[in-house]
């Protein structure tokens, strides 16, 4: 069994044996069956006899529906079996609706009615004795002439059907495989939960907890200043955390949100905790699509991120505005006053940045200024890319 042979059968919406690819061969197949059942009928050919010359014409030209309407092709080929003994267009009729339907008692009466008409004689039966030996082998051979085309067309269609279900159980496989793959996942899910859950946050429990004794010991305003953002920023994260832990739990039980997703109007709580002296400009449109406010919000957080750990001191401007069409996000810092301690880092910040930008239709570009300082800037389309962006 070849692919060439199954794959038409999996075409959903196309009867079988009507498929576009394979309609040339098909053309040919029933020009050339006609062909020789109108041999046949040249064969048969009486010029006293009118009748079995129109009904044999009819019978060959009637194979062209063989495959729309194989019953009632079969019925149109039975004259020219009785009346002109050309029997090569019934046999190719039957042969096609064997291969085509499922009614045993319909089809055994069409065989059965093919060696009748074999056997009866035209116009009027006369007597015969159905009890010689040669009659009864002669019935026998009309009979075993008449299972022929039955059986293989039986053949032909167990071998299609067989197809079919060697199809749906390829496709029930590779459902299972997936769906095993997809345990797999949920089980790596929940045991990176608990590792988060076991490591992470215990770190940054204590350092809410030391942030907190800090700040209540110290009498210097500005410590107490700096101990207080720091306990804020890890009850912050802690809640994050609980919240990616819940999802990752989840194992894709059911759809779960990845947070309560940031917007434009978070963005001045974001520039006033993020611990470094910061100034937001901001001139926006109204109504622009949560995926182009998440990008902007995540980006001008990446920025400042990157300003509190490698320029210490440093000041910060946040420039958000819209021209012609096109959303500007742009966190510029100042050079460091202090230098920056060794803090651990995957380097992964503007590599998500610029993927997030690209599935948007935007750019981002970073790079140094001329005085020492550092220049992030994203670029949006307005209206974003539809379908864009998704949960992120």
């Amino acid at each position: 069994m070849t692919t060439r042979e199954t794959r038409p059968l999996l075409r959903p919406g196309r009867p079988l044996g009507l498929l576009k690819s394979r309609r040339p061969p098909v053309l040919l197949l029933d020009a050339a069956l006609i062909v020789a059942v109108l041999l046949d009928a040249w064969a048969h050919y009486e010029p006293d006899d009118p009748w079995g010359t129109a009904s044999s014409l009819v019978a060959a030209f009637s194979l062209a529906l063989r495959r729309r309407l194989p019953l009632t092709t079969f019925v149109l080929t039975l004259p020219a079996l009785v009346i002109a003994d050309a029997k090569y267009a019934s046999l190719a009729a039957l042969y096609t609706f064997a291969s085509l339907t499922h009614r045993r008692v319909v089809l055994a009466i069409c065989a059965l009615t093919v060696v009748a008409g074999h056997v009866v004689p035209w116009p009027y039966p006369e007597y015969d004795d159905y009890q010689d030996t040669s009659t009864l082998i002669h019935v026998g051979y009309k009979l075993a002439m008449a299972a022929a085309p039955v059986f293989l067309g039986q053949l032909v269609q167990a071998r299609r059907d067989l197809s079919v279900r060697l199809a749906e159980i390829s496709e029930a496989r590779d459902h299972e495989r997936m769906l095993l793959a997809q345990t797999v996942l949920a089980k790596e899910r929940a045991q990176l939960a608990r590792e988060m859950h076991d490591v992470v946050s215990h770190q940054v429990s204590l350092i809410a907890v030391r942030a907190g004794a800090l700040q209540v010991g110290t009498r210097d305003p500005a410590v107490k200043e700096a101990a207080a953002t720091i306990r804020r920023l890890s009850v912050q994260t802690l809640e994050e955390l609980r919240h990616m832990v819940s999802v990752l739990r989840a194992s894709g039980s059911r759809p779960t949100e990845l947070t309560p997703q940031p917007s434009l109007a978070d963005i001045q709580r974001l520039v006033s905790c993020s611990g470094i002296e910061a100034e937001l400009k901001t001139d926006l449109p109204e109504g622009l699509p949560p995926t182009v406010q998440r990008a902007v919000y995540r980006t001008v957080q990446e920025a400042l991120t990157n300003v509190r750990k490698h320029a210490p001191g440093a000041t910060a401007t946040v420039r958000i505005h819209s021209e012609d069409g096109t959303l500007h996000a742009v966190v510029t810092n100042t050079a460091p006053t202090r230098p920056a301690l060794p803090l651990p880092s995957a380097s992964h910040g503007l590599v998500g940045l610029r993927q997030r930008a690209g599935l948007l239709g935007g750019t981002v570009t970073a790079g140094p200024t001329d005085e020492g300082g550092y220049r992030l800037h994203l670029a949006l389309p307005v209206e974003g890319r539809p379908g864009a962006g998704g949960q992120r």
